[in-house]
């Protein structure tokens, strides 16, 4: 994940709060006993089901590669430090030791980032990846480390994507799915606000940032964020579930997913990829 700095546009977690709150009063004032008022209220109580398990999808850690085969690269990362399947892992490779320029004292030691590793199949003594390099970096080695920054993760969340029938007003939800992630103290969110100005801006649609890698990283880079949240309201046999998408913004590519009921009481089931086993909708 890339390292931390300000950023124009950049909310406080303040900022965050305020918005959130004039969003829940406009939502209360637009709607008065619409049938639809409560769509995002459910939303917001169904992401805090999950929203656990994202942030135990970020766990802090760090490890080496133990071997490097073409694009496959195996990582002491197991599954008891929290390795999952989707993960990014940054691949750097440290360099010399910098001092303190008065005492001499050592403070730490140069990293180059050599690109990022793709977790596909966790084992129990290591983790099996796919290697994404960067532009003009060198090959991992073995012994080269890997980690998830221990800093918090930057995170934009794009507006939500309604697919039923019902549509309800569900502006709100970007806002109450931001101040969710705010105060796990895991993640560092981007004002939903300045996320929607920014697709309006470039005219791109949420769909395109779960279907266009390009576009991910693209507008990932202009918000300065590691990862994309993209949640969905969708339908199935008569039931409607929020499916949220977690896009690298780095490399594009999808990293987890977990769908589960509006109804608070129903299981919540994960939404899988190509390398896990198909749901049952």
């Amino acid at each position: 994940m890339r390292a931390g700095g300000a950023s124009p546009g950049r909310p406080t977690r303040g900022r965050v709060n305020l918005l959130l709150a004039a969003a829940l009063l406009l939502g209360a004032l637009a709607i008065p006993g619409g049938v639809w008022a409560g769509v995002a209220d459910q939303v917001g109580a169904t992401f805090g089901l999950v929203l656990p398990e994202f942030v135990a999808a970020f766990p802090p850690v760090e490890g080496v590669v133990i071997a490097a085969e073409g694009e496959r690269l195996y990582v002491d990362v197991t599954q008891e430090q929290g390795a999952q399947l989707g993960q990014e892992l940054t691949v750097f490779r440290k360099g010399d030791v910098f001092r303190h320029p008065v005492t001499g004292q050592p403070l730490g030691r140069y990293e180059e980032a050599l690109g990022y590793a793709r977790i596909e199949r966790v084992l129990p003594r290591f983790s099996e990846a796919t290697f994404v390099p960067r532009a003009d970096a060198p090959r991992p080695q073995p012994e080269d480390g890997v980690r998830i920054t221990r800093g918090r993760i930057r995170v934009a969340v794009t507006p939500m994507v309604d697919l039923t029938t019902a549509r309800g007003d569900v502006r709100r939800v970007p806002f109450m799915i931001a101040l969710g992630l705010e105060q796990t103290k895991r993640f560092q969110v981007s004002d939903p606000s300045v996320v929607q100005e920014l697709f309006l801006n470039q005219r791109v649609r949420p769909e395109e940032v779960l279907a266009r890698p390009e576009r991910a990283v693209a507008l990932g880079k202009l918000l300065d964020v590691s990862v994309w949240v993209v949640p969905l309201l969708i339908e199935r046999r008569g039931v409607t579930y929020l499916d949220v998408t977690w896009i690298s913004a780095v490399t594009g590519n999808a990293m987890l997913s977990r769908r589960a009921s509006l109804v608070r009481t129903e299981s919540v089931g994960e939404q899988r990829f190509p390398w896990e086993p198909r749901p049952q909708d």
